[in-house]
C-alpha cells in the first residue's frame, strides 16, 4: 500500500507540473502574438562574435604579458572605429530544397534590409540550392534584383551549392564568390512526369480526363501521351530554358551563354575560368576580409510556426522530461 501510495503522490506532482507547464506556454504564446515581428527576426553583430570567440581564445594561448600589448592594441582600435563611422554588410542566408520555400524569410529579410541599408553599404547573401522548382526560383531571383535596383552592392557566396535555380539566384549579383569545390551552373530544365497510362489499359481501367483548350494538359499521369502533346511539353521545356539562359545573359553579359548553359555543372576552380563567378573564396573568408571596414550584421527572419505545431513541440518535450523525470526517480529509490 505504501509503494501504491507513493507512485499515485509521484503521479500526482507530475500531473500538476505538466498543467503549470502548459498553463505558461499557453501565455508564451500568446504574448509572442502580440509581438510578430520582433518575435521572428533575429540581428547578430558578427564583429561582436569574432571579437568574442578571439578573446575567450586569447585568454588560454597568450601569455599575460601578451594579454596586456593585445589590450592596449586592441584599445587603439576601438577608440578609431569609434570615430569613424563604418560601413554595414548586411548578411543573409538562402538555404534553398524543391519547392524554395525559404523564399518568404527571404522576402522580409530583404525589405528589412532595404528599409535601413544606404548605396554606401553592402548585402552578403550565402546561397546553398540545387535548384528547384521554375517559379519559386524565380521569385527568389527577384527578391535579389530588388538589391540591385536599390544600388546596393550585391555579392553571393556559394559554399557548397548553387545549381540550376540556386545559380539562377547567384547571377543577379554584382560579385559571385565560391569555395574551390562548391557545385554552380546547371543552367538546363528538367521534366519528369512518370505515365501509368499501359498500366491501367493492362488492368481494364478506364480513365478519364476532361480539358478546355488545346494545351491545357499535353503529358499527365494516367492519360495517355500523344506525339503532339510530347512536342508541345518539349518546346514549353525549351521556351523556359531560353528565358533561363537570357536571364543569366542579361546579369553576366560578359559569359559565353552558349557554353555554358548546357545544364553542365562545374566545381569552383572550373566555373571561374568560365566566367560563372568571380573569385575563389569562402563565405567566412570574405566576411573576415571585412570585419576592420565594415560593421557586419547578420539579419536572419525565423520561419513562423502556428500554434498547434508550437504545443506540439511543447507537449512532446514535457512528456520526454517527465519520463525522463520518472526514471531518474525509480532508479534513485529501488535498486537492486
Amino acid at each position: 500500500m505504501e509503494f501504491l501510495s507513493e507512485i499515485g503522490l509521484f503521479g500526482l506532482k507530475a500531473l500538476v507540473i505538466v498543467i503549470s507547464i502548459i498553463v505558461v506556454l499557453l501565455f508564451g504564446v500568446m504574448l509572442a502574438a502580440k509581438n510578430k515581428l520582433l518575435g521572428k527576426l533575429e540581428v547578430k553583430d558578427l564583429n561582436d562574435q569574432y571579437q568574442g570567440y578571439s578573446n575567450l581564445l586569447k585568454q588560454i594561448a597568450f601569455s599575460k604579458d601578451e594579454l596586456k600589448k593585445d589590450e592596449k592594441s586592441q584599445k587603439k582600435k576601438d577608440k578609431k572605429s569609434k570615430k569613424a563611422i563604418p560601413s554595414k554588410i548586411y548578411y543573409i542566408k538562402f538555404e534553398g530544397d524543391i519547392k524554395a520555400s525559404s523564399v518568404e524569410q527571404l522576402r522580409e529579410e530583404v525589405t528589412t534590409i532595404l528599409s535601413v541599408a544606404s548605396k554606401k553599404d553592402e548585402v552578403v547573401v550565402n546561397i546553398e540550392s540545387p535548384g528547384g522548382m521554375v517559379h519559386t526560383y524565380g521569385l527568389a531571383a527577384a527578391q535579389l534584383e530588388r538589391i540591385k535596383k536599390a544600388e546596393i552592392p550585391l555579392t553571393v557566396c556559394v559554399d557548397k551549392v548553387a545549381a540550376s535555380g540556386g545559380y539562377l539566384m547567384a547571377c543577379t549579383a554584382n560579385k559571385i564568390l565560391a569555395a574551390p569545390f562548391a557545385i554552380v551552373g546547371s543552367i538546363g530544365v528538367i521534366a519528369q512526369v512518370p505515365n501509368f497510362n499501359k498500366l491501367l489499359k493492362k488492368n481494364n481501367i478506364d480513365y478519364e480526363e476532361i480539358t478546355s483548350g488545346e494545351y491545357k494538359r499535353t503529358v499527365s499521369l494516367f492519360g495517355e501521351i500523344t506525339e503532339k502533346g510530347k512536342q508541345k511539353f518539349t518546346e514549353d521545356i525549351v521556351e523556359t530554358h531560353k528565358l533561363f539562359r537570357d536571364f543569366v545573359n542579361k546579369h553576366r553579359p560578359h559569359l559565353d551563354i552558349n557554353q555554358v548553359a548546357t545544364g553542365e555543372h562545374w566545381y569552383g576552380q572550373q566555373a571561374i575560368d568560365k566566367k560563372l563567378i568571380d573569385e575563389i573564396a569562402t563565405s567566412d573568408e570574405y566576411l573576415y576580409s571585412k570585419i576592420n571596414d565594415f560593421r557586419i550584421i547578420s539579419v536572419k527572419v525565423k520561419e513562423k510556426q502556428g500554434l498547434q505545431k508550437k504545443l506540439s513541440e511543447a507537449m512532446s518535450l514535457v512528456v520526454k522530461k517527465g519520463i525522463s523525470g520518472y526514471l531518474k526517480e525509480v532508479e534513485t529509490d529501488y535498486k537492486f
